[in-house]
């Protein structure tokens, strides 16, 4: 075992370790030694909760191994197998984990306040762990239940038109009014040392909050879901954070403020590049055509090209733009465009990447398969970054994006996208869109894009359309 000042270093370096953690995963060239800081200070945190007293048995340790040893099998099988397209519902998987934990903490740490026998709580410090007791379970319950639905919507196992209930926003202010009642009931019968009364509001309460998670969740529409999974993660902090307070463990505290904090940054960036407004979309606001397929549709004559005529048109440009979508990411097609990439490049050819803020369903997701097909990280661009450079551009391949280079959202003000910042695609010379067919975007809605004079469509599924250009170059 360890001293408590001990653990408290150790505790200390682990948080220090988890900063540096979120620092390095900020860049793609330092994310491979973020996540080695992560896992170091994980591993930290661990050993030093595992040596302190709380584990002074051999009962205690035995309990631990056994939960602790599946679930890392588990977890390596797990991470082996997932495809990167399947990473979005598996983080919100994760996350659901994380609320029910909450949740479980809460309604054991009630029964056993202390954490021990010879010491009774004040009554002001009672007071205090009712109420982080009732707010850390409300967070955990909203957490898993959301996450639950969101994992269902990015998996296709729930629809992913938003359920569009009348009166929704009122039915959220009863349930978020009858969620206080029940609190303020379990805070006298718990102060009562009335443990089944408490029991039973702490109940209602866990079921009213995971009703409203679920709502809420179930209310966002399809375009809107990478700020959803990015929201999940910030309820995933504050609910281990909740959870450190009900434990009294300062590093879940801080591990769950740091990513709580640094979830609603990303969701707000998120939303920033969707032009939505954040209460608007945890309630449901926007995106009301979205995920279904019964948007607006687009009718017009559109042009094909073939494989061996993109890649002359490629040869002949000095400047090519690659946009990537979610449709990148189902064929796996990364690393035969890397190979094209370098291909022109050796030609001669100017070459970037174009990455929207919410190009596929989870943050990130395009800069990481890029990254795992060892496109140079300097060639790959944010769309602030590159949006100025399309007029300038001779041909811009677009691989399985849609809603990201639909010009409706800037010419058309009823579109469920209306106002969202889009990759400007259209001000170049040539535009290549790889589709498998004139179906809708994840949105549900059309894209005039592909009607335009200077778009041309490349069927067929990414990979092999994208190995053709490279035997054709």
């Amino acid at each position: 075992m360890i001293s408590t000042n001990f653990q408290t270093v150790a505790y200390v370096v682990a948080a220090a370790l988890f900063i540096l953690s979120l620092s390095g995963l900020s860049n793609p060239e330092t994310a491979r030694r973020g996540n080695m800081f992560g896992i170091v200070g994980m591993v930290l945190a661990l050993l030093a909760t595992a040596l302190g007293e709380t584990f002074d048995t051999v009962g205690a340790w035995v309990l631990l191994l056994a939960a602790v040893a599946p679930a890392c099998v588990i977890g390596v099988v797990v991470a082996k197998r997932v495809k990167m397209t399947e990473m979005p519902q598996l983080v919100a998987l994760l996350h659901s984990f994380v609320g029910a934990a909450a949740v479980l903490v809460g309604f054991s740490t009630y029964l056993h306040p202390t954490g021990g026998e010879g010491h009774v709580l004040t009554h002001a410090e009672e007071l205090i762990h009712i109420i982080e007791v009732y707010v850390g379970v409300g967070i955990g319950s909203i957490t898993f239940t959301g996450s639950v639905i969101a994992c269902g919507k990015l998996h296709g196992k729930i629809s992913g038109a938003p359920l569009t209930l009348p009166g929704r926003h009122m039915l959220n202010l009863v349930l978020v009014i009858l969620t206080v009642v029940c609190g303020v009931l379990f805070a006298r019968a718990a102060g009562a040392d009335n443990i089944s009364g408490a029991l039973v509001w702490l109940g209602l309460g866990t079921v009213l909050t995971g009703i409203i998670g679920l709502h809420l969740v179930a209310a966002i529409g399809g375009a809107d879901m990478p700020v959803v999974v990015s929201m999940l993660n910030s309820y995933s902090g504050w609910a281990a954070s909740a959870a450190g307070f009900m434990l009294s463990n300062d590093l879940l505290i801080i591990t769950g403020a740091l990513v709580g904090s640094s979830g609603a940054i990303l969701s707000y960036i998120m939303c920033k590049g969707m032009n939505r407004s954040f209460i608007s979309v945890i309630l449901g606001g926007f995106g009301t055509a979205d995920g279904g397929g019964g948007g607006v549709v687009v009718e017009g004559d559109h042009r094909e090209i073939s494989a061996v005529d993109t890649a002359a048109r490629l040869k002949q440009a000095k400047k090519v733009i690659i946009v990537p979508g979610y449709g990148m990411a189902v064929a796996q097609a990364q690393h035969a465009l890397a190979d094209v990439t370098k291909k022109l490049r050796d030609s001669g050819v100017k070459v970037s990447f174009a990455i929207h803020p919410v190009a596929g369903r989870l943050p990130g997701h395009m800069n990481v398969l890029l990254a795992e097909a060892h496109v140079p990280y300097d060639i790959v661009h944010e769309m602030e970054d590159i949006n100025d450079e399309f007029p300038e551009t001779d041909v811009v391949l677009v691989i399985g994006a849609n809603d990201i280079v639909n010009p409706a959202a800037l010419d058309d003000p009823t579109s469920p996208i209306a106002g969202m910042p889009v990759l400007h695609v259209w001000e170049s010379k040539l535009v290549v869109v790889m589709k498998r067919s004139m179906a809708s975007g994840y949105a549900g809605i059309g894209n005039p894009l592909f009607f335009k004079e200077n778009t041309s469509m490349l069927f067929g599924d990414a990979k092999k359309v994208v190995e053709d250009i490279r035997a054709a170059l």
